[in-house]
């Protein structure tokens, strides 16, 4: 796998396993823009390819803020807090480290980019993710 699909990869994971029941990471901070975020049925769409849409159920969006470290256990630093913005960069010792910023448009609509290191590999990612519904079964699940 080349090594700018590691996210993707993850994504791709939580679809094709139909669920994901993972807590929010252990000490996420909770931010002004993910608390606008409304649980349900998420659309990622990556914004540099023209690969179809991923759905992901979200029900808690703190997980966000580490998306590509799941819910390893990490040290975060919160840059940005406001209503529209979340920044955090974050520390997952023996995984990684990761910089992720969510910008929220609506409370149905919001721009992910994730970039750091997961296993030794560079990943940097930009996502729109759009609420298409309540969470349907067998959608994968970040919780």
């Amino acid at each position: 796998m080349q090594v700018r699909n590691v996210v993707r990869a993850m994504i791709a994971g939580l679809a094709a396993t139909g669920g994901l029941a993972a807590a929010a990471p252990a000490g996420a901070p909770t931010l002004a823009a993910l608390a606008r975020i409304e649980s349900g049925e998420w659309q990622f769409k990556a914004l540099d390819s023209d690969a179809p849409p991923r759905s992901i159920c979200i029900a808690d969006a703190r997980p966000l803020i580490q998306f590509g470290h799941g819910n390893a256990q990490c040290q975060h630093k919160v840059l940005v807090d406001d209503a529209n913005v979340a920044r955090v960069t974050y520390v997952c010792p023996g995984t990684g480290h990761g910089q992720t910023s969510v910008k929220v448009a609506t409370q149905r609509n919001f721009n992910l980019e994730t970039q750091g290191i997961l296993s030794g590999a560079p990943f940097d990612e930009q996502y729109e993710a759009r609420r298409v519904g309540d969470c349907a079964a067998g959608v994968a699940r970040l919780k």
